[in-house]
Parts: C-alpha cells; structure tokens; sequence
C-alpha cells in the first residue's frame, strides 16, 4: 500500500509543484498588470526567484532530468526566506532598515488583502513554502535519499 501512494506521489508531485510555480508567477502578473498594484523592492526579488523557475522546471520534466530538485531547491528556498522576511515586515515584527525599500512605495504595506488577511507576500510565502516542500518529497523519493536514522 505504501509503495503505490508513493509511486503516486512521485508521478503527479512535480506536476503540481509545476502548476504552482505557474499560479505563482501569473498571480503576480496579475496584481501589477491587470490590478495595477506595483511590486514594492521584495516582491522584485520575490518574482527573480519564481520566474525562472518555469523554465528550469519546464526544460527537466522535458528531458526528465532526475537531479531537477538540485536546480530547483536554491531558487525557492530563497524565495521562501525572502517572503517570510517581508511577511515579518508586513506584521511589524522585523526591522524595516535592513532592507532598501523605497520611500513611495514601502515593503511594509498591504496593497491587497483577501478575506482581510491573505496578503500578496503570505501567498508569496505558501508558494515557495509548497514548491519546497514539493521538490525535497520529489527528490526523496526519486533519489531514493534516506532521512536521519533510516539506516
């Protein structure tokens, strides 16, 4: 039983790993194109690090290259720690000289917020926080990689 959730696992986790990068990246086309929200210094960074990803992921599930979690796992584990540090400053919780933001347009304020608390960097965050977790259960199972104390 526990081999064919993980064969199903394998087979369907990096496509949806896939899909998320895509929301991810349309998502954030969407507020500054289409909501005319523009993206503060953070959110910049935020988008360096998932828009490449459509094209690394795209060109190894193309060649099915096995090691695509090596590619993958530096870009959103730094997205990840990018928007968790802007969600920190956006609940006020960090320090908001650590970073250049500019003065018209502050990492601290919250543009859009669905059902009053689901901001852009909290989506950001769930993003990244997936595509990782994603891409380390793809790897284990793909790479065969032990966890600690798995003999």
């Amino acid at each position: 039983m526990r081999e064919k959730a993980e064969i199903l696992v394998q087979k369907y986790i990096i496509t949806a790993v896939y899909l998320f990068v895509w929301a991810g990246t349309l998502g954030s086309l969407y507020f500054s194109e289409v909501k005319h929200l523009p993206p503060c210094s953070l959110c910049l960074i935020q988008r360096g690090l998932m828009y490449p990803l459509i094209l690394i992921m795209g060109i190894g599930l193309w060649k099915k290259d096995r090691w695509l979690p090596y590619y993958v796992l530096p870009f959103s584990i730094l997205g990840l720690i990018v928007s968790g540090y802007h969600n920190l400053l956006v609940w006020h919780l960090a320090p908001a000289d650590l970073i250049v933001c500019s003065i018209q347009l502050p990492c601290t304020i919250q543009e859009f917020a669905l059902l009053g608390f689901v901001t852009i960097p909290l989506m950001s965050f769930f993003a990244f926080a997936f595509i990782t977790a994603g891409i380390i259960t793809y790897a284990k199972l793909t790479l065969k990689i032990k966890g600690p104390g798995r003999g």
